[in-house]
């Protein structure tokens, strides 16, 4: 008895001492828990986090800027420019998602897109700086930059649209990896992580949209452009010096086979009675599974469990061809995935709110008086400040009040579930919308009364509202959104988890420009359109309060599909007592 007890605690030693949920370390053995991963290896991923966005934000929020100023092309050429760029930039990480969690791995995927981002960024630098690539012998003076300049700046913008597809869905995942989710302090450190991440996101695009937009006004495009590389360097090489630190997730290749594995399965069985116990359907050993983590039987889209019937006797699963037997973790996977959809599209109208912020409520701060003390003049762009700061407050009160004290309440490990954080970010949006159409009317409001002075009696910070509510938001809404794409997505695919939360992004940019357009079209055949020459002769107002109402609509379907969501459920142990009915939490321990 005494022998069984020391056996006991051996083995809970061992599973403190090291790392069993399938990482590896830097030599490729099983990592030892005090020496690699948590804290002291996100940093590492952190501090590059930060610069990228540094450059990202620097570039993405001046862009329409310099093809207008420097390349002199028309507003309409420059914004069309503008979303291009910003499509393939949205677009890029599924494709660098896939790589990562396929082939290459995240840290090599970080490495290698972070080699080509550094080159768009030489590039840049020399486009302004070599005298064969400059625009102009004196800028001052060109009325159209030379041929070579136009090509060599697209190609280095488009590098950096490239090196971000790779690097920004594999370096938060990647991130997130160094913590275990089957040890408690690790879980928890990595419910914060998102938090953290979010807040070195927001320095980076303070500083992008403060300190590298004065030095492109002031200075010029190219001394920016000199700090975007320099930073990138420095955070390059402090990101390999984190190597012996990290703990490494070896990809096992593509992950959509597996899921039309279970599809072309679950159709050629498709004729199969339903087992009556879900115990019977088939399931690897632990032993061939290894560390691998087993997902248990949900009574959702059960036509996809006839993947994992066996047709033969039990003994021979192993030797059938996965295209006619899939395991049940593998078809609760592909649901998994189903299940998503719906919460992807129901947050779309979430991430349209927030896409006026870089178009509209920018170009508002265009028209009022930005000036400050002694005649310094706010650049534009640089109100995006308030936004950073509101989300850096919310994820602060949120992480170290709200959860420790949801805790106690709710006894729920995040204080409250993924997508009740999400949904109540969704609020804030709402709010933003009714604040921004009030700060708008009372705008045009200014211009009837003073055409001349027109809204320059008005100060930028009437924005300010606005701009800190949906900052707010963000810290909810959009680090949840983070956390949820990660966190509920296959093992396998959680490089593409981050890229499904950036292409919500990516899909509410592309249909808030859809929903002007059709606004526009409407509007203009019953009369005059809400979208004029200029903001004066709009009426933006009445479009924030449609977003407004829509956003409103669009609450109450999140929280009915919310409400009816299953979270994935993960079991250490495959046994069929995984199959009682347990509550809708993110993970199950089972017990032998």
């Amino acid at each position: 008895m005494m022998n069984d007890n020391v056996e006991v605690k051996s083995e809970e030693g061992d599973e403190k001492k090291w790392v069993n949920d399938s990482s590896v370390d830097h030599k490729g053995k099983v990592p030892l828990r005090a020496s690699t991963g948590s804290w002291k290896a996100a940093f590492f991923i952190i501090a590059i986090e930060t610069s990228e966005r540094l450059s990202f934000f620097g570039i993405a929020t001046s862009l329409v800027l310099y093809l207008t100023k420097v390349m002199h092309q028309d507003l309409k050429t420059a914004a069309k420019n503008v979303n291009y760029w910003s499509g393939v930039t949205t677009l890029m990480p599924l494709f660098g998602g896939f790589i990562a969690d396929s082939y290459m791995g995240r840290y090599n995927t970080v490495l290698a897109s972070s080699i080509f981002y550094l080159m768009g960024l030489i590039l840049l630098t020399l486009s302004w700086f070599l005298p064969s690539l400059k625009p102009c012998d004196d800028t001052d003076l060109c009325t159209k930059p030379r041929r070579i300049h136009e090509v060599v700046f697209f190609l280095a913008i488009y590098l950096v649209s490239f090196g971000t597809g790779g690097h920004k869905p594999s370096l938060e995942s990647f991130g997130a990896d160094q913590f275990d989710e089957d040890h408690d302090e690790e879980r928890r450190q990595k419910m914060s992580f998102f938090n953290w991440w979010n807040c070195a996101l927001c320095t980076g695009l303070i500083l992008g949209v403060t300190l590298i937009v004065y030095i492109q006004d002031n200075i010029n495009w190219g001394a920016a452009d000199i700090i975007f590389t320099v930073i990138m360097v420095f955070s390059l090489i402090v990101f390999i010096l984190g190597r012996p630190f990290y703990r490494y997730r070896v990809p096992t290749g593509s992950p959509l086979t597996p899921m039309l594995q279970v599809l072309v399965a679950s159709f050629s069985k498709r004729k199969l009675p339903h087992p009556s116990d879900p115990a019977q359907l088939y399931e690897v050993p632990k032993s061939i599974g290894n560390n691998k983590r087993f997902l248990c039987h949900t009574n959702k889209l059960k036509f996809l469990d006839k993947a994992a019937i066996l047709v033969n006797d039990g003994s021979f699963g192993e030797k059938q061809s996965p295209w006619n037997l899939a395991t049940v973790t593998k078809v609760e996977e592909v649901k998994l995935i189903i299940n998503m959809i719906p919460i992807w599209v129901s947050t779309i109208p979430f991430g349209i709110c927030v896409a006026q912020t870089a178009t509209f409520f920018v170009k508002q701060g265009t028209t009022l008086n930005r000036k400050i003390g002694n005649g310094f003049e706010i650049p534009p762009a640089s109100i995006f400040t308030v936004s950073a700061l509101g989300m850096v407050v919310s994820v602060a009160i949120y992480d170290k009040i709200l959860v420790p004290v949801l805790r106690r309440v709710t006894q729920n490990e995040r204080g409250i579930n993924i997508l009740q954080r999400i949904g109540f970010g969704m609020l804030f949006c709402i709010g933003t919308m009714i604040v921004a159409a009030l700060v708008e009317r009372k705008r045009l409001e200014a211009v009837e009364r003073d055409p001349l002075k027109g809204s320059l009696t008005m100060s930028i910070f009437w924005l300010a509202p606005q701009f800190l509510i949906i900052g707010f938001g963000d810290g909810f809404t959009l680090v949840g959104l983070q956390e949820y794409f990660y966190d509920q997505v296959p093992d396998s695919m959680r490089s593409l988890g981050i890229a499904f939360y950036l292409s919500v992004i990516g899909a509410a940019s592309f249909l808030s420009s859809v929903l002007i357009t059709v606004v526009d079209h409407m509007t203009e055949k019953n009369g005059k359109s809400w979208f004029g020459k200029d903001l004066n002769s709009s009426r933006l107002d009445k479009f924030y309060w449609v977003l407004a109402a829509m956003s409103t609509l669009n609450l109450f379907l999140f929280a009915f599909l919310a409400s009816r969501y299953s979270y994935k459920r993960v079991q250490k142990v495959a046994v069929a007592d995984c199959y009682e009915d347990k509550s809708d939490y993110e993970s199950v321990e089972t017990k032998v």
